[in-house]
């Protein structure tokens, strides 16, 4: 499984002949490079939505059109949206499993919220947050999306036993690298983690290194925007 940090909380996730984008937003990400748009979504054959925010759904409709792939997502926020925008939605939650091609896809539970700008730019509630399990041979991807510690993840653990996972580490809107570093001790056994949403505004930490620091001996992969690592 290859995977590309698009900044902030987006990746480019390629197994076997799959390209998952996952809240890839491109359109207004200070993180991201726009002359990269068309390289970041080539080849995506089904976009992952965790929640509304538009720092990870604002620029999926684009995308979808521009690629044809299939958004999958909370039911009520891609119904509507698929709806409004044009594009194929595959709606489901939490608990449910879907095939992407030789990839398994399991919507799991996530602490956070959920909208989209509504008039005067007041939040309208766009669906549950969520999060995601990827099972794809022997490597299995545990996707917190935007969320603090919490105790579905022991039993995310055990259900899936996932081997890798991207965790938000950036503090504020999410779990910092403190409680994201917690949530590996008690709860998992990764063979690798990869940190999401920071680095993007001065609000957010700025580094991982903290993050690596407080989970070893766990590896950590931090790329750079557009760099891959392999799990």
């Amino acid at each position: 499984m290859k995977i590309t940090w698009l900044g902030h909380a987006g990746f480019r996730i390629e197994t076997g002949s799959e390209v998952l984008l996952l809240d890839p937003w491109l359109r207004g990400n200070p993180a991201f490079d726009e002359a990269r748009f068309d390289e970041a979504i080539a080849g995506a054959t089904h976009v992952l939505v965790t929640h509304g925010h538009g720092d990870h759904a604002s620029t999926v409709p684009e995308i979808a059109r521009a690629t044809g792939a299939a958004v999958v997502g909370i039911y009520d926020w891609v119904s509507w949206m698929s709806a409004a925008e044009g594009f194929e939605g595959i709606g489901m939650n939490k608990g449910g499993t879907v095939s992407l091609g030789s990839t398994r896809a399991t919507m799991v539970n996530a602490v956070h919220s959920s909208s989209v700008a509504g008039p005067g730019g007041q939040p309208v509630y766009a669906g549950a947050e969520a999060g995601y399990v990827l099972s794809a041979g022997e490597t299995v991807l545990y996707i917190a999306g935007d969320t603090d510690v919490m105790a579905d993840m022991g039993i995310i653990a055990e259900l899936h036993a996932p081997t890798h996972a991207i965790l938000p580490i950036g503090g504020h809107f999410t779990m910092d690298a403190e409680r994201a570093a917690f949530a590996c001790r008690r709860f998992f056994a990764f063979r690798g983690v990869i940190p999401s949403h920071y680095k993007t505004f001065p609000l957010l930490a700025q580094s991982a290194e903290a993050f690596a620091r407080l989970v070893a001996p766990v590896p950590v992969h931090a790329p750079g925007v557009m760099e891959s690592v392999e799990i």
